[in-house]
């Protein structure tokens, strides 16, 4: 379903890019006739693709369900107009957008550029064949956000639905009430930034708790070594921050609230995405390559 969506958008994309194409080339001083076979032959690329799609019918022909045949929009891509990065891209921000605004998640308080970072992690790591088959979730931490404000998401994708947002801890030595520092260093009571990759469920000190392994070295690796977990606290309440003014601080683990922790820890367990976001611009990853990502939705890729 995200990949239809998707192609929709970079189908749109094409077909406009080529008649954009054909009203630039067409100079403004030519006589009327030689506009009007201007006008014609933009028309005619976008019949072109028209037929790349439909040889016999509309540029997007109704299957037997009557929806939409969303497979022939990619045979059209690779047969008809060329699609440049930038249209992918386009299309790919566009999708970005619109699933934003499915999920209101600007009314939640996730930032749409934390989300897009986020979701192409998410798709890069999925292409990559690191993420479990069938599970479409996607958590989201913002860090650059007071501890006193709900700054985790956890959203399921394949069925468009923000499922948790919640309060999470940072680590006590990076900050007060905002997290400022950060370390992929053992035993510096820091959180870091970066995509993990949730593991297994394991008994500790704190009850249940949910394993992180760290994918973008310099960054987070060191998190299985320095035992960063999912795990939940007393401290991460509303009375504490009642109390003290602040949430109480792990040292370095995303810690949530006591009572939602098991089922957090169901929803995330083996081989779901978590992203955690931070302020300042020293964090960089392979995985935030929009145009992997957006190749990656394309049927030849997927």
């Amino acid at each position: 379903m995200m990949k239809r969506n998707f192609l929709y958008s970079l189908g749109a994309s094409v077909l406009l890019a080529g008649a954009v194409s054909a009203w630039k080339t067409t100079p403004a001083a030519q006589p009327e006739t030689a506009k009007s076979e201007a006008a014609k032959s933009g028309v005619s690329k976008i019949t072109e693709v028209n037929s790349k799609i439909s040889p016999s019918g509309p540029a997007v022909p109704a299957g037997a369900s009557g929806k939409p045949n969303i497979p022939a929009v990619g045979e059209a891509l690779e047969t008809a107009l060329p699609a440049t990065a930038l249209s992918y891209e386009a299309a790919y921000t566009d999708y970005v957008g619109d699933l934003y605004n499915e999920l209101d998640l600007a009314g939640k308080g996730l930032q749409p550029e934390i989300f897009k970072k986020a979701l192409t992690g998410f798709y890069n790591l999925k292409a990559a064949g690191k993420l479990a088959p069938g599970k479409e979730v996607l958590s989201i931490v913002d860090f650059t956000k007071s501890s006193r404000e709900k700054r985790l998401w956890i959203i399921d994708l394949d069925n468009k639905e923000l499922l948790f947002r919640s309060l999470v801890a940072h680590g006590k030595k990076s900050g007060g009430n905002m997290a400022s520092s950060f370390s992929n260093t053992e035993s510096s009571h820091q959180s870091s930034l970066g995509f993990y990759l949730t593991g297994e469920v394991y008994y500790g000190k704190h009850g249940r708790s949910l394993r992180l392994d760290g994918m973008d070295p310099g960054f987070n690796s060191n998190a299985r070594k320095r035992a960063i977990v999912l795990h939940g606290a007393d401290y991460v309440s509303q009375a504490f921050i009642n109390r003290v003014g602040r949430l109480g601080r792990s040292f370095g683990c995303p810690a949530v609230p006591e009572p939602l922790c098991d089922e957090i820890i169901d929803h995330i367990k083996e081989k779901t995405v978590l992203f955690i976001n931070g302020p300042g611009e020293k964090y960089k990853s392979d995985y935030l390559n929009v145009k992997a990502a957006a190749r990656y939705l394309l049927p030849a890729n997927g």
